[in-house]
């Protein structure tokens, strides 16, 4: 449940989704608990349902349109009344300094919500995530683990 991470414990909450219907209703509950300012790191093999994450989150938050995946644009902002949440896929980034170019820093700005695939692509870049989702294949469903890295993400799993 808990371990090491630099100074900061971590606090992990793991679940099984057995379906696409199973990850939205996640991601929706999520998105609840989910404060302004909050940054989430999507991992998981091409194709394991970040992208199906994301779009939960955004419904959860208010969004009631189509939700595509930012794989040419590298990122798709979204303005739900008052909140503002970033959708990164950082999938086709060729180097992390391009993330510079386009002012990333200004997305992570503090009062944002930033969903982010491929942060591995970022590395050097990217703020610490609050919270690091990792989604794997397991069976014909998905085991999603959360982990928290900060204060704000740690409340987020309580939450859980």
């Amino acid at each position: 449940m808990s371990g090491e991470k630099g100074a900061l414990e971590t606090f992990d909450f793991e679940t099984g989704l057995a379906d696409e219907q199973e990850t939205l209703g996640f991601a929706g509950k999520l998105a609840g608990l989910l404060m302004p300012g909050t940054v989430l790191f999507l991992r998981g093999d091409l194709g394991v349902g970040k992208t199906s994450l994301c779009r939960g989150v955004l419904f959860g938050l208010g969004h009631q349109g189509n939700v595509k995946s930012p794989t040419y644009t590298l990122v798709e902002p979204y303005q739900l009344g008052d909140q503002t949440v970033y959708h990164f896929d950082l999938y086709r980034l060729g180097d992390p300094s391009e993330l510079e170019f386009m002012g990333c820093r200004d997305y992570f700005d503090g009062e944002s919500i930033c969903l982010v695939e491929w942060p591995e692509r970022g590395a050097g870049v990217l703020p610490v995530p609050d919270l690091e989702l990792d989604i794997r294949v397991k069976g014909r469903g998905r085991q999603l683990v959360c982990r928290a890295c900060t204060d704000r993400g740690r409340a987020v799993v309580n939450g859980l």
